[in-house]
Protein backbone atom coordinates (compact mmCIF):
# COMPACT_ATOMS: atom_id res chain seq x y z
CA UNK A 1 0.00 0.00 0.00
CA UNK A 2 1.43 3.36 -1.01
CA UNK A 3 2.16 5.86 1.73
CA UNK A 4 1.79 9.63 1.54
CA UNK A 5 4.64 11.99 2.36
CA UNK A 6 3.64 15.64 2.73
CA UNK A 7 6.51 18.10 2.35
CA UNK A 8 5.61 21.55 3.62
CA UNK A 9 7.81 24.07 1.85
CA UNK A 10 9.57 23.78 -1.49
CA UNK A 11 12.84 25.53 -0.70
CA UNK A 12 16.30 23.99 -0.80
CA UNK A 13 15.64 21.24 1.73
CA UNK A 14 12.00 20.54 0.93
CA UNK A 15 12.54 20.28 -2.82
CA UNK A 16 15.42 17.85 -2.30
CA UNK A 17 13.39 15.60 0.01
CA UNK A 18 10.40 15.60 -2.34
CA UNK A 19 12.49 14.65 -5.35
CA UNK A 20 14.35 11.94 -3.46
CA UNK A 21 11.15 10.23 -2.29
CA UNK A 22 8.82 10.65 -5.27
CA UNK A 23 9.55 7.17 -6.59
CA UNK A 24 9.06 5.58 -3.15
CA UNK A 25 5.82 7.19 -1.97
CA UNK A 26 2.95 9.49 -2.92
CA UNK A 27 4.71 12.81 -2.41
CA UNK A 28 2.66 15.96 -1.90
CA UNK A 29 4.66 19.20 -2.00
CA UNK A 30 2.88 22.18 -0.43
CA UNK A 31 4.12 25.68 -1.18
CA UNK A 32 2.33 28.98 -1.90
CA UNK A 33 4.93 30.07 -4.44
CA UNK A 34 4.57 29.65 -8.16
CA UNK A 35 8.06 28.18 -8.49
CA UNK A 36 11.16 27.14 -6.60
CA UNK A 37 13.34 30.15 -5.86
CA UNK A 38 17.13 29.88 -5.87
CA UNK A 39 17.43 32.70 -3.35
CA UNK A 40 21.23 32.56 -3.56
CA UNK A 41 20.86 34.26 -6.94
CA UNK A 42 18.54 37.04 -5.81
CA UNK A 43 21.23 39.68 -5.27
CA UNK A 44 22.74 39.13 -8.71
CA UNK A 45 19.25 39.23 -10.18
CA UNK A 46 18.94 42.71 -8.69
CA UNK A 47 22.09 44.02 -10.36
CA UNK A 48 21.61 42.07 -13.62
CA UNK A 49 17.89 41.85 -14.44
CA UNK A 50 18.65 40.06 -17.73
CA UNK A 51 19.89 37.19 -15.57
CA UNK A 52 16.98 37.25 -13.08
CA UNK A 53 14.88 34.58 -14.77
CA UNK A 54 17.59 32.04 -13.98
CA UNK A 55 16.62 31.93 -10.29
CA UNK A 56 13.13 30.43 -10.76
CA UNK A 57 12.37 26.77 -11.51
CA UNK A 58 8.86 25.29 -11.95
CA UNK A 59 7.93 22.79 -9.25
CA UNK A 60 6.23 20.62 -11.87
CA UNK A 61 9.56 19.78 -13.50
CA UNK A 62 10.90 18.70 -10.10
CA UNK A 63 8.13 16.23 -9.32
CA UNK A 64 7.38 14.02 -12.29
CA UNK A 65 5.41 11.60 -10.08
CA UNK A 66 4.40 13.71 -7.10
CA UNK A 67 1.69 16.30 -6.57
CA UNK A 68 2.20 20.02 -6.02
CA UNK A 69 -0.39 22.01 -4.06
CA UNK A 70 0.02 25.76 -4.31
CA UNK A 71 -1.28 26.80 -0.93
CA UNK A 72 -0.09 27.80 2.51
CA UNK A 73 -0.10 25.55 5.57
CA UNK A 74 -1.99 27.01 8.53
CA UNK A 75 -1.76 24.07 10.93
CA UNK A 76 -0.07 20.69 11.28
CA UNK A 77 -1.17 17.77 13.45
CA UNK A 78 0.34 14.28 13.68
CA UNK A 79 -1.99 13.06 10.92
CA UNK A 80 -1.67 15.78 8.31
CA UNK A 81 -1.63 19.39 7.20
CA UNK A 82 -4.45 21.93 7.15
CA UNK A 83 -4.21 24.47 4.33
CA UNK A 84 -5.39 28.06 4.07
CA UNK A 85 -8.12 26.84 1.70
CA UNK A 86 -9.51 24.67 4.50
CA UNK A 87 -8.40 21.42 2.92
CA UNK A 88 -6.77 18.84 5.19
CA UNK A 89 -4.03 16.78 3.55
CA UNK A 90 -3.72 13.46 5.36
CA UNK A 91 -0.17 12.09 5.41
CA UNK A 92 1.72 9.13 6.82
CA UNK A 93 4.92 11.17 6.98
CA UNK A 94 5.52 14.89 7.03
CA UNK A 95 8.54 17.09 6.49
CA UNK A 96 8.56 20.67 7.80
CA UNK A 97 10.70 22.64 5.37
CA UNK A 98 9.31 26.17 5.38
CA UNK A 99 12.65 27.85 6.00
CA UNK A 100 12.85 31.51 6.87
CA UNK A 101 12.05 34.88 5.39
CA UNK A 102 14.63 37.58 4.88
CA UNK A 103 14.42 41.21 3.96
CA UNK A 104 14.18 42.04 0.25
CA UNK A 105 16.18 41.87 -2.01
CA UNK A 106 17.90 38.84 -0.42
CA UNK A 107 14.64 36.95 -0.94
CA UNK A 108 11.69 37.95 -3.16
CA UNK A 109 8.56 39.06 -1.33
CA UNK A 110 6.05 37.90 -3.93
CA UNK A 111 4.87 34.32 -4.51
CA UNK A 112 4.40 35.15 -8.20
CA UNK A 113 7.40 34.86 -10.54
CA UNK A 114 6.27 37.76 -12.72
CA UNK A 115 5.70 40.05 -9.73
CA UNK A 116 9.05 39.08 -8.19
CA UNK A 117 10.79 39.88 -11.48
CA UNK A 118 8.94 43.21 -11.68
CA UNK A 119 10.14 44.06 -8.17
CA UNK A 120 13.74 43.27 -9.07
CA UNK A 121 13.61 45.32 -12.29
CA UNK A 122 12.05 48.25 -10.47
CA UNK A 123 14.70 48.21 -7.73
CA UNK A 124 17.43 47.80 -10.36
CA UNK A 125 16.33 51.08 -11.97
CA UNK A 126 16.48 52.82 -8.59
CA UNK A 127 19.93 51.40 -7.84
CA UNK A 128 21.25 52.23 -11.30
CA UNK A 129 20.74 55.97 -10.76
CA UNK A 130 22.36 56.04 -7.31
CA UNK A 131 26.03 57.01 -6.93
CA UNK A 132 26.36 56.27 -3.21
CA UNK A 133 24.94 53.07 -1.73
CA UNK A 134 24.54 52.32 1.97
CA UNK A 135 24.09 48.70 3.10
CA UNK A 136 23.07 48.14 6.70
CA UNK A 137 24.38 44.76 7.84
CA UNK A 138 27.85 43.24 7.37
CA UNK A 139 26.77 39.61 7.36
CA UNK A 140 26.98 37.38 4.28
CA UNK A 141 23.96 39.03 2.62
CA UNK A 142 25.32 42.56 2.96
CA UNK A 143 28.77 41.52 1.80
CA UNK A 144 27.46 39.61 -1.22
CA UNK A 145 25.21 42.50 -2.19
CA UNK A 146 28.16 44.91 -2.06
CA UNK A 147 30.21 42.58 -4.25
CA UNK A 148 27.45 42.24 -6.85
CA UNK A 149 26.99 46.01 -7.01
CA UNK A 150 30.70 46.60 -7.47
CA UNK A 151 30.88 43.97 -10.23
CA UNK A 152 28.32 45.83 -12.35
CA UNK A 153 29.09 49.41 -11.25
CA UNK A 154 32.71 49.58 -10.02
CA UNK A 155 32.51 53.38 -9.69
CA UNK A 156 29.63 53.41 -7.24
CA UNK A 157 30.63 54.22 -3.67
CA UNK A 158 29.40 51.39 -1.44
CA UNK A 159 29.39 51.64 2.36
CA UNK A 160 28.56 48.73 4.66
CA UNK A 161 27.72 49.67 8.25
CA UNK A 162 27.11 47.32 11.17
CA UNK A 163 27.10 47.77 14.97
CA UNK A 164 28.99 44.47 15.33
CA UNK A 165 32.65 44.68 16.16
CA UNK A 166 33.74 41.60 14.25
CA UNK A 167 33.51 40.44 10.64
CA UNK A 168 32.34 36.83 10.15
CA UNK A 169 32.69 35.83 13.81
CA UNK A 170 33.70 32.20 14.33
CA UNK A 171 35.56 31.83 11.04
CA UNK A 172 39.27 31.27 10.60
CA UNK A 173 41.41 34.44 10.84
CA UNK A 174 42.75 33.76 7.32
CA UNK A 175 39.18 33.91 5.94
CA UNK A 176 38.47 37.23 7.63
CA UNK A 177 41.82 38.70 6.57
CA UNK A 178 41.28 37.61 2.98
CA UNK A 179 37.77 39.07 3.01
CA UNK A 180 39.00 42.42 4.29
CA UNK A 181 41.65 42.50 1.59
CA UNK A 182 39.15 41.77 -1.17
CA UNK A 183 36.75 44.42 0.15
CA UNK A 184 39.60 46.95 0.09
CA UNK A 185 40.48 46.00 -3.50
CA UNK A 186 36.87 46.53 -4.52
CA UNK A 187 36.83 49.92 -2.81
CA UNK A 188 34.04 48.95 -0.40
CA UNK A 189 33.91 51.13 2.71
CA UNK A 190 33.39 48.73 5.64
CA UNK A 191 32.39 50.35 8.93
CA UNK A 192 32.07 48.01 11.88
CA UNK A 193 31.06 49.18 15.36
CA UNK A 194 28.87 51.68 13.57
CA UNK A 195 25.30 52.23 14.75
CA UNK A 196 23.01 54.93 13.38
CA UNK A 197 21.28 57.49 15.57
CA UNK A 198 18.19 57.19 13.36
CA UNK A 199 17.25 55.08 10.32
CA UNK A 200 17.51 56.61 6.84
CA UNK A 201 14.67 58.93 5.92
CA UNK A 202 13.82 57.04 2.74
CA UNK A 203 12.41 53.58 2.14
CA UNK A 204 14.99 50.86 1.39
CA UNK A 205 15.56 50.28 -2.31
CA UNK A 206 14.27 53.71 -3.37
CA UNK A 207 16.64 56.33 -4.77
CA UNK A 208 16.71 59.66 -2.95
CA UNK A 209 19.58 61.53 -1.34
CA UNK A 210 19.94 61.44 2.44
CA UNK A 211 22.55 61.58 5.19
CA UNK A 212 22.65 59.41 8.27
CA UNK A 213 24.54 60.12 11.46
CA UNK A 214 26.42 57.43 13.36
CA UNK A 215 26.49 57.12 17.13
CA UNK A 216 30.11 58.27 16.89
CA UNK A 217 29.03 61.52 15.26
CA UNK A 218 30.11 60.74 11.69
CA UNK A 219 27.86 61.48 8.75
CA UNK A 220 27.34 59.05 5.86
CA UNK A 221 25.72 60.50 2.73
CA UNK A 222 23.99 58.08 0.35
CA UNK A 223 21.50 57.98 -2.51
CA UNK A 224 19.94 54.59 -1.73
CA UNK A 225 20.09 52.03 1.05
CA UNK A 226 19.37 48.36 1.63
CA UNK A 227 18.61 46.42 4.79
CA UNK A 228 20.76 43.27 4.99
CA UNK A 229 19.55 41.81 8.26
CA UNK A 230 16.29 40.53 9.69
CA UNK A 231 15.87 36.76 9.26
CA UNK A 232 12.58 35.33 10.56
CA UNK A 233 11.67 31.64 10.86
CA UNK A 234 8.56 30.71 8.86
CA UNK A 235 6.72 28.66 11.47
CA UNK A 236 3.51 30.56 12.27
CA UNK A 237 1.48 27.55 11.15
CA UNK A 238 2.78 25.71 14.23
CA UNK A 239 1.62 28.39 16.67
CA UNK A 240 -1.49 26.43 17.70
CA UNK A 241 0.73 23.79 19.34
CA UNK A 242 -1.09 20.83 17.78
CA UNK A 243 2.21 19.31 16.72
CA UNK A 244 5.00 20.75 18.85
CA UNK A 245 6.13 23.68 20.97
CA UNK A 246 8.46 26.08 19.18
CA UNK A 247 11.60 27.61 20.63
CA UNK A 248 11.65 31.36 21.37
CA UNK A 249 13.26 31.76 17.92
CA UNK A 250 10.29 30.04 16.28
CA UNK A 251 12.22 26.85 15.52
CA UNK A 252 11.23 23.25 16.23
CA UNK A 253 13.22 20.85 18.42
CA UNK A 254 14.59 17.88 16.49
CA UNK A 255 16.45 14.67 17.29
CA UNK A 256 19.72 13.62 15.66
CA UNK A 257 17.55 11.71 13.14
CA UNK A 258 15.92 15.11 12.37
CA UNK A 259 12.56 13.91 13.70
CA UNK A 260 10.47 16.58 15.35
CA UNK A 261 10.82 15.49 18.97
CA UNK A 262 7.92 13.29 20.01
CA UNK A 263 6.93 12.30 16.46
CA UNK A 264 8.55 9.40 14.60
CA UNK A 265 6.66 10.28 11.39
CA UNK A 266 7.39 14.01 11.32
CA UNK A 267 10.73 15.47 10.29
CA UNK A 268 12.15 18.96 9.84
CA UNK A 269 14.93 20.33 7.67
CA UNK A 270 16.70 23.65 7.23
CA UNK A 271 16.15 26.92 9.00
CA UNK A 272 13.10 25.73 10.95
CA UNK A 273 15.15 23.23 12.96
CA UNK A 274 16.83 24.05 16.25
CA UNK A 275 20.12 22.49 15.05
CA UNK A 276 22.94 24.64 16.41
CA UNK A 277 24.49 25.91 13.19
CA UNK A 278 24.16 28.82 10.79
CA UNK A 279 21.00 28.85 8.72
CA UNK A 280 22.23 28.25 5.18
CA UNK A 281 21.01 26.47 2.07
CA UNK A 282 23.92 24.03 2.12
CA UNK A 283 22.93 22.72 5.55
CA UNK A 284 19.27 22.40 4.51
CA UNK A 285 20.27 20.17 1.61
CA UNK A 286 22.40 18.03 3.93
CA UNK A 287 19.41 17.71 6.27
CA UNK A 288 17.33 16.62 3.28
CA UNK A 289 19.67 13.70 2.55
CA UNK A 290 19.33 12.42 6.13
CA UNK A 291 15.55 12.78 6.19
CA UNK A 292 15.09 11.11 2.79
CA UNK A 293 17.15 8.12 3.97
CA UNK A 294 15.18 7.80 7.19
CA UNK A 295 11.73 8.04 5.62
CA UNK A 296 12.80 5.63 2.90
CA UNK A 297 13.87 3.15 5.58
CA UNK A 298 10.54 3.51 7.37
CA UNK A 299 8.65 3.01 4.10
CA UNK A 300 10.46 -0.34 3.80
CA UNK A 301 9.58 -1.31 7.36
CA UNK A 302 13.09 -0.71 8.64
CA UNK A 303 14.38 1.41 11.50
CA UNK A 304 15.73 4.85 10.52
CA UNK A 305 19.42 5.12 11.31
CA UNK A 306 20.77 8.14 9.41
CA UNK A 307 21.83 10.88 11.80
CA UNK A 308 22.87 14.49 11.39
CA UNK A 309 25.74 15.95 13.36
CA UNK A 310 26.52 19.63 12.83
CA UNK A 311 30.12 20.52 12.11
CA UNK A 312 32.18 21.83 15.05
CA UNK A 313 32.98 24.91 12.96
CA UNK A 314 31.01 27.02 10.47
CA UNK A 315 31.34 26.70 6.71
CA UNK A 316 30.57 29.25 4.03
CA UNK A 317 30.94 30.09 0.37
CA UNK A 318 30.68 33.86 0.15
CA UNK A 319 31.13 35.23 -3.38
CA UNK A 320 31.86 38.90 -3.99
CA UNK A 321 30.58 38.85 -7.54
CA UNK A 322 31.24 36.02 -10.02
CA UNK A 323 35.06 35.98 -9.84
CA UNK A 324 36.07 36.46 -6.19
CA UNK A 325 35.04 35.79 -2.62
CA UNK A 326 36.00 33.79 0.44
CA UNK A 327 35.13 30.36 1.73
CA UNK A 328 35.59 27.95 4.58
CA UNK A 329 34.84 24.28 3.91
CA UNK A 330 35.11 21.04 5.90
CA UNK A 331 38.08 18.70 5.44
CA UNK A 332 39.49 15.70 7.34
CA UNK A 333 41.95 18.07 9.01
CA UNK A 334 39.39 20.66 10.06
CA UNK A 335 38.30 23.91 8.41
CA UNK A 336 39.76 24.43 4.94
CA UNK A 337 40.18 27.99 3.64
CA UNK A 338 38.98 28.18 0.04
CA UNK A 339 40.69 30.39 -2.53
CA UNK A 340 38.73 33.06 -4.45
CA UNK A 341 39.03 30.86 -7.54
CA UNK A 342 37.49 27.92 -5.72
CA UNK A 343 34.64 30.08 -4.38
CA UNK A 344 33.99 31.30 -7.91
CA UNK A 345 34.02 27.77 -9.32
CA UNK A 346 31.76 26.25 -6.68
CA UNK A 347 29.28 29.10 -6.28
CA UNK A 348 30.17 32.57 -7.53
CA UNK A 349 30.18 31.89 -11.27
CA UNK A 350 26.58 30.70 -11.51
CA UNK A 351 25.23 30.77 -7.92
CA UNK A 352 24.22 27.09 -8.11
CA UNK A 353 22.13 27.60 -11.26
CA UNK A 354 23.74 24.58 -12.92
CA UNK A 355 22.89 22.39 -9.94
CA UNK A 356 19.23 23.29 -10.12
CA UNK A 357 19.04 22.89 -13.87
CA UNK A 358 20.11 19.32 -13.18
CA UNK A 359 17.53 18.93 -10.43
CA UNK A 360 14.60 20.66 -12.13
CA UNK A 361 15.46 20.90 -15.80
CA UNK A 362 16.17 24.18 -17.70
CA UNK A 363 14.40 27.36 -16.64
CA UNK A 364 11.53 28.57 -18.78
Amino acid sequence: MSRTVAVIGGGYGGAAVAKALQSEADVVLIDPREAFVNAAASLRALTRPDWAGSMFFPFETLLTRGKVIRDRAVSVDPGGVTLASGEHVAADYMVLATGSSYTYPAKPTSDSVSEALDDLRRTHKELRQADKVLILGAGPVGLELAGEIKEVWPDKHVTIADPAGELLPGFQPEVVEDLRGQLDLLGIDLRLETALTAPPGTEPGLAGGFTVTTSGGDEIPADIWFRAYGRRTNSDYLADGKLTTRTPQGQVPVTELLNVKGHENVYAVGDITDVAEAKMAGYAMQHAEVVAKNINAQLKGEQPTATYQPLPFPMILLPLGPKSGVGQLPSPDGPFVASPEMVAEYKGADLFTGRFIGQFGPTA
